[in-house]
């Protein structure tokens, strides 16, 4: 499809004025063409958001595609219990097969709520498989292998050597970066510092800056995961990675629950990205992270649910609704308004990704990764303030259709090219083989 017209919609750009738009946006080659008034040139084809808000597609900064067919199979655990009793032997048990069923079933939820790109970390193992799921659904992705070298608990399916870990994501990279029209993306994914050797952690900070390529990682979730790192390192997680030169404006750290002033410090004047997962916080017992502080710093905070084994949903709509409620709780009402919530899943999606100038508002010349919102269920009446209707009203249900790259993923609530039946089928059938293999 050349061409693609949606019309009659509001307009929420998200563009530096924040600027809300009654109109049209015209989208040609996969990219934003005109917005507002559009002529009446023809278009090949034209997608209805009458009625409905018009707004860039959802930007989830932390997910693990892998872990969807653990939804439900690892509740009411602490972290460090939750990955060596359950998460870890499952990861371990997967195949080709189900990390494709796993990224399939993933791909239909994101989509059809809203969400059009991932940051996401993946297992150790059989990640070509992830790579050429993603790419045949088309969601956005950047995609990394996870790297865990130096973990005594961890099953050896999943322990590598540092050289290899390190050999096989540069080999993603070569493989898979800039795939489907420039859609799929290569990471380096090291777990944790938990379960990360100083030597690997090290070069990937080095590769990092030569490669130009993202780090994606976890720390400072959970107390008890801050004091293994103490005492392995003699320093807190923040601290311990600007010491071995990891902390830079590629990296991208999942949760900073628990970072103190001299963490944040750190993390504002290396410019190290944060991935606030509130869902994920909330069910592992984590705790509520400094957002507003983080924020006030001038440090990016963006979004993402985590994993459904600890979510257990992947809907941003959750997501901006946590992220706004809790820093409420936290330091009162209006601390994190709802248009802030919707900048996080957009704008700042798109900077901690680096795809600042490509993604995460509704301007010309950026891609075409675009969500229709419809505003026409009892539940979203009679609606007020566009950015409160999405952020407390709004579910991940009411997104009528889902354009990325310019191609029509999600119409009138229905995927276009994915079965959500099939894909639950198969997540099911997986699902039940890979417990099987993992002997619980």
């Amino acid at each position: 499809m050349a061409s693609l017209l949606l019309r009659g919609g509001t307009i929420l750009t998200m563009n530096d004025g924040l600027d809300i738009v009654e109109g049209d946006v015209s989208i040609r080659d996969g990219r934003i063409e005109a917005v507002g008034r559009v002529d009446a040139s023809p278009h090949d084809a034209v997608l209805d958001a009458s009625g409905a808000l018009v707004l860039p597609g959802f930007i989830q900064t932390h997910i693990h595609l892998c872990q969807t067919l653990f939804r439900g199979l690892a509740d009411d655990l602490a972290l460090i219990d939750w990955l060596r009793s359950r998460i870890w032997p499952m990861e371990a048990a997967h195949t080709p097969a189900s990390l494709r069923a796993a990224a399939r079933l993933a791909a239909c939820e994101l989509l059809s709520s809203g969400t059009t790109c991932v940051l996401t970390m993946e297992t150790v193992h059989d990640s070509d498989a992830v790579f050429e799921e993603v790419a045949a659904t088309g969601l956005r992705a950047v995609i990394g292998k996870c790297m865990m070298d130096a973990d005594a608990a961890v099953p050896g399916r999943l322990l590598q050597p540092a050289r290899t870990a390190i050999d096989e994501s540069l080999a993603l990279h070569r493989r898979w970066d800039g795939a489907a029209g420039g859609r799929i993306r290569a990471a380096f994914a090291p777990r944790f510092a938990v379960s990360c050797s100083q030597g690997l952690l090290e070069a990937v900070g080095s590769l990092s800056a030569e490669q130009g390529m993202l780090v994606h990682t976890h720390a400072s979730e959970q107390q008890a995961e801050i004091a293994i790192v103490e005492r392995q390192t003699g320093k807190r997680n923040i601290e311990y990675f600007e010491a071995i030169g990891l902390a830079s404006e590629r990296l991208c750290v999942a949760h900073c629950v628990w970072v103190n002033e001299h963490e944040q410090e750190i993390l504002a004047s290396r410019r190290v990205k944060v991935l606030h997962c509130p869902g994920s916080n909330l069910k592992l017992g984590s705790g509520l992270a400094p957002v507003a502080e983080l924020r006030r710093r001038g440090i990016s905070v963006s979004l993402g649910a985590d994993g459904a084994a600890c979510n257990n949903r992947l809907d941003m709509f959750e997501e901006m609704r946590l992220a706004a409620v809790l820093q409420a709780v936290r330091l009162g009402p209006g601390t994190l308004p709802a248009r802030d919530a919707v900048w996080m899943a957009t704008r700042e999606g798109a900077r901690a990704l680096g795809m600042e100038t490509e993604l995460g508002s509704v301007v010309p010349g950026k891609r075409a990764d675009l969500i229709v919102v419809g505003l026409d269920r009892p539940h979203l009446a009679p609606g007020g303030d566009p950015y409160s209707t999405l952020v407390y009203a709004a579910r991940g249900s009411d997104v009528r259709h889902t354009v990325v790259d310019g191609q029509v993923l999600v119409r009138d609530f229905h995927p276009v090219y994915l079965d959500p039946q099939e894909a639950a089928a198969g997540a099911r059938i997986e699902a039940s083989a890979l417990l099987a293999r993992a002997g619980i």
